[in-house]
């Protein structure tokens, strides 16, 4: 299992990083425009708010008390070393939102409302690649999914449950990044292989 969590891993951070060499070539420009324009079109505004939530607790400071709550709950010493590939992932992110050429969706498809002013750590940055929200969802998720699938205690029904959670959670993560204007879609493919790739490794550890 654990030699499993580190080829898959090193598998997704290596699509991470020829992606990302492609969406400095900007070969994903027209795929961007043409899903943000869908996903507004076809969602109404009434769900602004709603999806603005995902804005909020996609944040660093929610994630990082969320990770900090799983590794007291999991009791392992070696976890600790997970805060390391969580660092990790926003330097990861701030060299892409410095190297890759790509400038976020234009002012007036934004449309995100923040409910919560939290002093947010975020890069600032006139680039968007690669979504740190999408990022962190895929890292804590696949950290819970994992955690989920090996435990002894839940019954498959369980299992099912909770993966469905996670699963349904990444889902409207991704979609609200798109959708509110704040990233590309690029940008949340981007940021998903990352946090995937780096929630591996600490999987790995916990």
């Amino acid at each position: 299992m654990k030699k499993a969590l580190l080829l898959i891993s090193s598998i997704v951070f290596f699509f991470f990083i020829l992606f990302s060499y492609l969406v400095h070539k900007n070969i994903f420009t027209r795929f961007d425009f043409d899903t943000t324009v869908r996903l507004q079109d076809n969602i109404s505004r009434r769900f602004d708010e709603w999806l603005s939530i995902f804005s909020d607790i996609g944040n660093f400071e929610p994630i990082l008390v969320f990770l900090i709550l799983i590794l007291i709950i999991r009791r392992k010493i070696w976890g600790i070393m997970t805060f390391g590939f969580f660092g990790l992932l926003h330097v990861i992110e701030l060299f892409g939102k410095l190297s890759v050429d790509h400038l976020p969706p234009p002012q007036f498809m934004l449309r995100v409302k923040h409910l919560i002013d939290f002093p947010q750590f975020h890069v600032r940055s006139e680039f968007s690649y690669p979504s740190g929200h999408s990022a962190r969802a895929a890292f804590i998720t696949v950290l819970l999914g994992v955690i989920t699938v090996r435990s002894e205690k839940l019954s498959n029904t369980q299992k099912m449950v909770i993966i469905s959670i996670l699963a349904l959670y990444d889902i409207l993560m991704f979609i609200s990044r798109i959708y509110l204007g704040e990233h590309w879609a690029s940008d949340v493919m981007g940021g998903a292989l990352l946090g995937i790739a780096l929630g591996l490794l600490g999987a790995f550890l916990i």
